[in-house]
């Protein structure tokens, strides 16, 4: 490492860089492909039984997302199950 001189340590930097910057955008793509950027995921945490605790907006949002849900859920199943 002696014999390399000044300067070779920024190589080892860009590479570092480089690399992330390559995980980071396959790791966006397959976020994409996955359905992982859905706003309405959040309503899936409540159930019927929350129904007094949320505005009446929320609680037709969250049924909505969660029927959406279900319905792809079962497709993916039955791909699966077909595959």
């Amino acid at each position: 490492m002696e014999d390399w001189g000044d300067g070779w340590t920024i190589y080892i930097w860009l590479i570092s860089g480089v690399s992330i910057l390559i995980a980071v955008v396959f790791g966006l793509r397959w976020a994409a492909r996955n359905e992982q950027f859905d706003e309405d995921i959040k309503y899936l945490v409540f159930d019927d039984n929350d129904k007094d605790k949320m505005d009446p907006e929320e609680f037709k949002k969250m049924q909505a997302a969660t029927k959406k849900q279900e319905a792809r859920r079962q497709e993916l199943l039955n791909e699966r199950s077909k595959g």
